[in-house]
């Protein structure tokens, strides 16, 4: 499959789901929509990673609009599609559901339930019902009106499906350990209690990681077959 990874700046690339995805022999295009504009809409399948923009923020990044656009044709398509953290919001936000702060910044693992529907999932189904979720937002979403709920932390969601195409997770699953201490120590969020609660729990994270990623490409493999 061709995949296509939309990334918006360099702390932001695909990181596990990459390397899993190179690894099963799929071609994978990296787009950086904040430097090259409108993606290309011909990839079998779209991964759309985080960033330190948020949703609302247009007239700084007027490449969101280009980012919602291309969300709502693939919608339109049924090009299967992974949303993560900023990329799940946008992706709510294409489905018109609303994306606002969520009051404090979320840093570090979160104790995160799948919902019946998440159980039955088949991405996120292969996750364990209860897991702790690496998280790294200012930012959340509400499930749009025609998608279904997943998983839940802390009383508001953390994942959803859009049809059968689409999913959104509000947490990294692609994430390397420097990689989520480089974000918290920029937003100021870095202390030793994170930093050692991230080298302890990282190991299991990245397994389910894996997971999740090879889940979303056997899932994309059979509707672009």
């Amino acid at each position: 499959m061709k995949i296509l990874a939309v990334t918006h700046g360099p702390t932001v690339q695909p990181e596990l789901f990459g390397d899993v995805a190179r690894e099963q022999g799929h071609e994978l295009v990296e787009w950086d929509i904040t430097a090259s504009g409108a993606p290309p809409l011909d990839a079998d399948a779209v991964m759309v990673f985080g960033g330190s923009q948020n949703v609302g923020e247009e007239l700084e990044h007027p490449w969101l609009r280009e980012e919602y656009d291309a969300l709502q044709r693939w919608l339109e398509r049924g090009t299967p599609l992974l949303g993560v953290c900023l990329g799940a919001q946008t992706l709510a936000h294409a489905s018109g559901a609303r994306v606002a702060p969520r009051g404090r910044h979320c840093a570090g693992f979160v104790p995160t339930k799948l919902t019946a529907a998440g159980m039955d999932d088949p991405v996120l189904g292969v996750l364990p019902a209860e897991f702790d979720a690496l998280n790294a937002n200012h930012y959340g979403f509400e499930v749009p009106e025609s998608g279904v709920e997943l998983a839940r932390a802390t009383g508001l969601s953390q994942a959803f499906r859009v049809g059968d195409s689409a999913w959104g997770v509000q947490f990294h699953p692609e994430v390397r350990r420097d990689q989520a201490l480089d974000w918290y120590r920029r937003d100021g969020a870095l202390t030793p209690e994170l930093e050692s609660s991230v080298d302890a729990g990282i190991s299991r994270w990245q397994t389910l990681g894996r997971r999740l990623a090879e889940a979303f490409l056997q899932v994309s493999s059979g509707k672009s077959s």
